[in-house]
């Protein structure tokens, strides 16, 4: 098996539970990956420690990089990070995504990404779409992203909020390529 180079970023979209899970089940399935870089904006870690109420982001054992860092090494293609999250996603950075403005390492990372032909995964995280909202998940789709909406899936009967959540991580991880012990239907 292929270990994955995976970037994380999170942006200040509400749904900071995702984020947490997301790097607590990379940590889990740490021996299929190769290296992980992450970026916070601004407003992620304020929302972080608002809905979540700690620091929590800072104790991962990550590569963490700076939202303006553009000498991290998924800034170029030639570092071959096959797979990006974007981990909530807010309208704002996928508007810019959209739109090839890549005005942070955030964005410069997804346009990378997306110009390598490899997976970029955009879990956005917001209600109602506009038309605006709609036609930037379109063009990323057309650009070759997966728009994976935070909408969790209650089959699995969850108990708490976690567990409604890890229902949408449990779906990116599927989507990233990586192997895992989740719930699957009818199995």
């Amino acid at each position: 098996m292929n270990k994955k180079k995976i970037i994380v970023a999170i942006t200040g979209a509400s749904g900071a539970v995702y984020a947490k899970l997301l790097l607590d089940n990379l940590v889990k399935l740490s021996d299929q990956i190769e290296k992980i870089g992450v970026v916070m904006s601004d407003n992620a870690k304020e929302v972080w420690r608002f809905e979540l109420e700690h620091n929590g982001y800072e104790k991962y054992p990550f590569d963490f990089y700076q939202k303006m860092d553009f000498n991290a090494p998924f800034a170029s293609g030639s570092a071959k990070f096959d797979t990006m999250i974007i981990v909530p996603c807010s309208m704002g950075t996928l508007g810019r995504i959209a739109h090839g403005i890549s005005n942070d390492l955030i964005s410069r990372a997804a346009d990378v990404i997306l110009k390598e032909r490899r997976k970029l995964i955009a879990v956005v995280r917001d209600t109602p779409f506009s038309l605006i909202h709609i036609n930037n998940m379109k063009t990323v789709t057309e650009a070759g992203g997966i728009i994976c909406p935070a909408n969790p899936s209650f089959y699995s009967l969850p108990k708490s909020i976690e567990e409604v959540a890890q229902t949408v991580i449990s779906r990116v991880i599927d989507l990233a390529g990586l192997e895992q012990e989740s719930y699957r239907w009818n199995e």
